[in-house]
């Protein structure tokens, strides 16, 4: 028996196709070298023959040139080892999006932000805000620390003095409202999507393996098709298929839920950063310019054309109660233009504020300014009067009209008390009672020979304002949130039916109001009409037609 050789190979067909062959070439290289101008290397290669497969010792080496001249020779490992680390930053790069929307769409994590932020608004709220620093060093001193480590150094190194716009309460909101997005994107979008796809079930499995099923043995589908189309379903057919919905907006609120929160957090950042806050106490009679008493809030702060409003106070006066007490107080304001020119003019009251050019005037207190008397028929004149405060009284205001000698160390003269603006209690040189006098009765009273006469009781109006941007941001995330919050209760039903034959098999799904379902289900199958023998038979000719 003749020793077998292997035979000569042709150096371009069968190199790579010839399926005896075991070759080591890497395709890779041809890849990463095709620009090139000239390359050349060596492949060893074994072909596998009859007496190959017994003796396994004969191999072939064949030399491939595909140019003249070649660059230096690269190893294979140099080569996948660059490949695999430039394909592994790229898909790293390509990942991280994913893995940080994965991140931030994690429900603990949301639900851990929403417990911290509501824990700093608690914490807002016990904290006194917008004080002096004066005032958090004697309510929260170092030498007696609120539960024995709390004190003023926390409130001003965090900046729980102005919480809402503290850069940790700023930031938890960013994080929120990311973790928002994120679940947005990631979660309810991709939800709406496959909702709103018409998919047909072809099987009479699949339909039996849904939350309802049921059999209808003589019905047609399209009978069925028509009674879910009363019922408000959308109805497709498709040959012996039916697949209907109804409720697909409250597939939507989930989204419009995330929207509205958004935008309230949105609202109330800007209210935080960017408005102006301010108060004052202004007397019966005077003025004062907008944006001298406004101070910005936080960074965003921008103050507008309406700053340079003057205010004028035409009359401030007060309603009371048939006991007495107060009941409610009203300042009749004007306003005028840079021009002097007056530009509104309201009387406000608690509750009932005048807005302006982006301001809110708020009607908030009250004081008394000034008492005009007439001393002897001569004046009148304006005594201020002092806040008192005796036995706890909240509202105790005081002046004193001296008498004799004003230059004297020992001067003397009459006390004039009021609780409010409609009476007025009057105290001789010794302290003793003289009497009660109302503002405006014009009639005196004579108080160790002089004669005083309560001409007026002029108050002060107390007044809070405020630009605020956020706030009609603020009111239209909640009127979205309810609404989208309604919204959502709406159920997302699907109903797959299939003809077979004569008989109906329909099966659904919803994704609220699961025990109610199958109630609604068989109430709406009741109604399908059952066929009679002709209908069979039209029935049954028009399948096999």
């Amino acid at each position: 028996m003749g020793t077998l050789k292997p035979p000569t190979l042709p150096t371009r067909t069968h190199i790579l196709k010839a399926p005896l062959l075991n070759s080591t070439f890497n395709p890779q290289l041809h890849t990463l070298f095709n620009r090139c101008i000239t390359l050349s290397f060596t492949i060893s290669c074994k072909l596998r023959t009859s007496q190959d497969v017994k003796k396994k010792k004969d191999n072939v080496s064949k030399k491939i040139v595909f140019s003249d001249s070649s660059p230096p020779p690269l190893k294979n490992d140099e080569v996948s080892g660059e490949v695999e680390s430039k394909n592994g930053v790229i898909g790293l790069v390509k990942r991280l999006p994913r893995r940080v929307l994965a991140a931030l769409s994690n429900l603990p994590l949301a639900i851990g932000e929403m417990a911290a932020i509501a824990a700093l608004m608690a914490l807002g709220t016990a904290i006194e805000q917008g004080e002096v620093p004066d005032f958090y060093f004697q309510k929260y001193p170092e030498d007696n620390p609120v539960f024995g480590f709390f004190t003023w150094r926390w409130i001003l190194t965090l900046g729980f003095d102005h919480m809402f716009s503290s850069p940790i309460f700023l930031g938890l909101l960013v994080m929120m409202g990311l973790s928002l997005m994120a679940c947005t994107y990631t979660t309810q979008i991709p939800l709406v999507k496959v909702a709103r796809r018409w998919s047909f079930l072809h099987s009479a499995e699949a339909i039996r393996k849904q939350e309802f099923s049921d059999t209808l043995p003589r019905a047609s589908i399209q009978d069925l098709g028509v009674i879910l189309m009363g019922a408000g379903y959308e109805v497709f057919l498709k040959g012996p298929s039916l697949y209907a919905f109804k409720g697909l907006v409250g597939r939507f609120a989930p989204i419009g839920v995330h929207l509205a929160m958004l935008l309230i957090m949105a609202g109330g950042t800007l209210s935080a950063t960017g408005s102006f806050r301010g108060s004052v106490t202004v007397p019966q009679g005077l003025n004062f310019v907008v944006g001298d008493v406004l101070g910005p809030n936080g960074f965003l702060s921008t103050p507008t054309d309406a700053f340079s409003t003057e205010v004028h106070v035409n009359k401030f006066y007060m309603d009371y109660y048939d006991s007495g007490e107060v009941k409610q107080f009203h300042s009749d304001l004007s306003l005028f233009d840079i021009g002097g020119k007056e530009v509104m003019r309201k009387t406000i009251s608690v509750n009932d504020p005048l807005r302006y050019g982006g301001i809110t005037i708020y009607q908030t207190d009250w004081s008394f300014s000034a008492l005009q008397v007439l001393k002897n028929d001569e004046g009148p004149f304006n005594l201020a009067m002092a806040p008192l405060k005796v036995n706890g009284d909240k509202k105790l205001f005081g002046t004193f009209l001296p008498l004799g000698d004003v230059n004297s160390p020992n001067v003397k003269g009459i006390s004039m008390l009021g609780r409010d603006l409609q009476s007025i209690v009057i105290y001789d040189q010794e302290g003793k009672f003289a009497g009660v006098r109302r503002p405006n009765s014009k009639l005196p009273i004579d108080i160790d020979g002089t004669k005083i006469v309560i001409v007026d009781a002029i108050g002060s109006t107390g007044l809070d304002l405020k630009t605020d941007p956020g706030v009609p941001i603020v009111y239209a995330g909640f009127g979205a949130l309810m609404l989208t919050t309604c919204i959502s209760f709406l159920s997302h039903t699907q109903i797959w039916a299939l003809q077979d034959g004569t008989s109906v098999i329909i099966g659904g799904k919803t994704n609220r109001a699961k025990a109610e379902f199958p109630d609604d289900m068989n109430r709406l199958l009741d109604r399908v009409p059952e066929l009679v023998e002709s209908s069979l038979s039209k029935q049954s000719d028009g399948i096999s037609g």
